[in-house]
C-alpha cells in the first residue's frame, strides 16, 4: 500500500459534509466483511491460536503505526477483511457456545448513527437529545419489568456485572446507613463492613464475587446458597444461612437472586425468595442479565413473576435482546437510592443550569464518559415492538428444546437438565474418559473452524453447552451441529488426528442450510410486519 497524506483520510463523521465522507468507508467496510466471511467459510476461522495470532498481526502490517498512514480506505479493507476473517461470528447456526448474540441489524445500523454523533451522558450540553432520550428507554423497561416508572430509575450500562456492582453498591450503602446513619459514600464503611454479606446462589454469576471484592468486603462476604435439582436457588437453604448469619453477628445486605444462570437458564423462585428478603430487611437484587429478555415473550414472562418485587435488577439486551455490545441496563424501584452515586462538578453539571432546566445524568452512572448505547435500545423496540422482540424469544427457546429432545434421543449423548431459556448443557458419553474427551472435541471442533461449542463443569467433570441466540436457525442446524459433535467425540476417543471428524458440512449442504437460513429470514420478518 502506498501511504497517503490526502485530506479526505481525516475527514470528520458528523457535521454537514459527514455523511458524504461516510457513505464510501461504510461501502469499504460492507465488502471487508463480505470478503471476511468468504473468506473464514465458517462459524470460526480454522487454525490453532498461534496461526490465528500471526495472521492478525500480518492484517494489521509491517508497523500499526507507520511514519505515514496508507489512507482511510486501504486501512479499514485491510483490517476490516482480517478481523472479519478471524473472528466467531454469532451469526453462523454453528456458533453456539456463549451468551454472545448475532446483533439485529436494525440496531448495527442504529450504532453507526450514534457513532458519528459521538454524543457522551456526562452533561446535557454533550447530547441533549441524548439526555432526553436514555430515560425513555429506562422507563420502558422498567414498566416491562413492573416497576413504577414515576419512581424508579435506571440506567444503561456496559453489561451485567456492572449493573450487578451497581446493585450490590447500593445495598452495601444502604446497610451501613441502616447500621450507623451515615453514609457510606461519605465517611466509608467503618467497623461495620466487616460484618456485611451477600447471599446468592452457588451457581450465580462470578461477578457477584468479583464486586463483592471490589466493594472492599471481599469475596468471603459471599455467602453461597445450595441450589435444587433444577440448578434454582432454594430459598430454605437462603432462610438457613441468613438466619445463621445474624446469629453469627452479620449484618445481611443483600440476596442476589439469578434469573437466567449462564450455564442452565435456571431462574431461582422470585417471589418465595423476595418474601425471605423482606423478613431480614436485606436488599433484593435480582441478575436478570440473560432471563430478563423473557419479560418480552408472552409465553416465558410468567418464569419471572416476582421480578417487580426486588430492590434493583441488573438486564443486559446484548444477550436476550440481540443488540450489539454494550447493552446493559440497571433499574432500580426507587430512584432515591441512587444517592450515593450524585456528584456536583463545575464543568459538567453545576447547580444554576439544573436549576435552570438543564439536566443530567452524571449521578446516574459509575462512569463518566457514556456513550448513547440507548439509542440502539430506542430503534429496535420502535422497529419490532414487544411482540416482534418476544417471536426472536420465542425461536430461540424452540431450538432449545428441540436440542434437548435431540440429545435425549442419541445414544452417544447425554443431557444434563432441561433448557429453561437457550441453553443446553450436554455431553458426549465416554465412560471414565468423558471429562477429557468432551474438553478436547470442543478444541478439536475449534481448531477445525467447525463449530463454537460451549463448556462447563458439572460436578467435577467437564460437560459441553449449546447457547442458543440465532432466531434464524433451524432445527435442521441443531441437528447438524450435535451431529458434529458425535463424530468430533468419536474421532478424540480413537485419538485420530485433528481435521479428519469435525468438518463442516460439504458444500451442498452448506448451501441448503443458507437457504433454509435465508427463508427462515424472511418468515419472521413477515411475523414482524403484520
Amino acid at each position: 500500500m502506498k501511504p497517503t497524506d490526502s485530506t479526505a483520510d481525516s475527514a470528520l463523521a458528523g457535521g454537514a459534509d459527514g455523511p458524504e465522507a461516510l457513505g464510501p468507508l461504510i461501502d469499504v467496510a460492507l465488502e471487508a466483511l463480505r470478503l471476511g466471511a468468504h473468506r473464514r467459510g465458517g462459524p470460526l476461522p480454522a487454525g490453532t491460536p498461534d496461526e490465528l495470532a500471526r495472521a492478525v498481526v500480518a492484517a494489521a502490517g509491517a508497523e500499526l503505526l507507520p511514519e505515514r498512514g496508507i489512507g482511510a480506505s486501504a486501512a479499514l479493507a485491510t483490517l476490516g477483511t482480517g478481523l472479519t476473517a478471524g473472528t466467531a461470528d454469532p451469526a453462523d447456526p454453528y456458533c453456539a457456545g456463549h451468551l454472545h448474540c448475532p446483533p439485529l441489524a436494525v440496531a448495527v445500523a442504529a450504532e453507526v448513527v450514534a457513532a458519528a454523533l459521538n454524543p457522551s451522558l456526562d452533561s446535557w450540553d454533550q447530547g441533549p437529545s441524548a439526555t432526553e432520550l436514555e430515560p425513555l428507554v429506562v422507563a420502558t423497561l422498567a414498566r416491562l419489568v413492573g416497576y413504577r416508572p414515576d419512581a424508579s430509575a435506571g440506567v444503561v450500562t456496559s453489561g451485567g456485572t456492572e449493573s450487578n456492582l451497581m446493585g450490590l453498591l447500593l445495598a452495601r450503602d444502604a446497610a451501613v446507613l441502616a447500621a450507623t446513619g451515615a453514609q457510606a459514600a461519605t465517611v466509608g464503611l467503618g467497623a461495620v463492613g466487616s460484618r456485611l454479606r451477600f447471599f446468592c446462589a452457588e451457581v450465580a454469576h462470578f461477578s457477584v464475587r468479583r464486586n463483592a471484592a471490589l466493594l472492599g468486603l471481599g469475596e468471603e462476604a459471599v455467602i453461597p446458597v445450595p441450589v435444587d435439582h433444577a440448578y434454582r436457588m432454594d430459598p430454605a437453604a437462603l432462610a438457613d444461612r441468613l438466619a445463621a448469619t445474624v446469629r453469627a453477628g452479620g449484618l445481611p445486605a443483600a440476596v442476589v437472586a439469578t434469573a437466567g444462570s449462564t450455564d442452565f437458564g435456571s431462574i431461582d423462585p422470585l417471589p418465595e425468595i423476595a418474601e425471605i428478603a423482606a423478613r431480614h430487611r436485606a436488599w433484593l437484587h435480582v441478575d436478570a442479565a440473560y432471563g430478563g429478555g423473557a419479560l418480552f415473550s408472552d409465553r416465558l414472562s410468567g418464569l419471572l413473576d416476582g421480578l417487580d418485587r426486588a430492590d434493583s435488577v441488573a438486564l443486559d439486551l446484548h444477550k436476550l435482546g440481540w443488540q450489539p455490545v454494550a447493552a446493559g441496563v440497571f433499574l432500580t424501584a426507587d430512584a432515591a437510592t441512587l444517592a450515593p452515586l450524585s456528584q456536583r462538578v463545575a464543568y459538567l453539571n453545576p447547580s444554576d443550569d439544573e436549576a435552570a432546566g438543564y439536566p443530567s445524568l452524571l449521578g446516574h452512572s459509575l462512569r463518566t464518559t457514556r456513550r448513547v448505547d440507548a439509542f440502539k435500545l430506542a430503534v429496535t423496540f420502535r422497529a419490532l415492538g414487544r411482540t416482534g422482540m418476544g417471536r426472536l424469544v420465542d425461536a430461540v427457546h424452540h431450538l432449545a428444546l428441540h436440542a434437548a429432545a435431540r440429545v435425549r434421543a442419541d445414544p452417544h449423548l447425554e443431557l444434563a437438565a432441561d433448557p429453561v431459556l437457550s441453553t443446553v448443557v450436554f455431553r458426549y458419553r465416554a465412560g471414565a474418559r468423558s471429562g477429557t474427551v468432551n474438553a478436547a472435541l470442543r478444541r478439536r471442533l475449534l481448531t477445525e473452524g467447525a463449530a463454537v461449542v460451549g463448556r462447563t463443569e458439572v460436578g467435577d467433570t467437564v460437560w459441553l453447552k449449546l447457547t442458543l441466540l440465532n432466531p434464524h436457525a433451524t432445527t435442521a442446524d441443531v441437528d447438524a451441529l450435535l451431529d458434529l459433535v458425535v463424530r468430533a467425540g468419536t474421532a478424540e476417543e480413537r485419538s485420530e488426528p485433528v481435521g479428519t471428524a469435525g468438518q463442516r458440512s460439504e458444500p451442498v449442504a452448506a448451501e441448503n442450510r443458507s437457504a433454509v437460513l435465508s427463508q427462515r429470514t424472511g418468515d419472521i420478518a413477515e411475523e414482524v410486519n403484520r
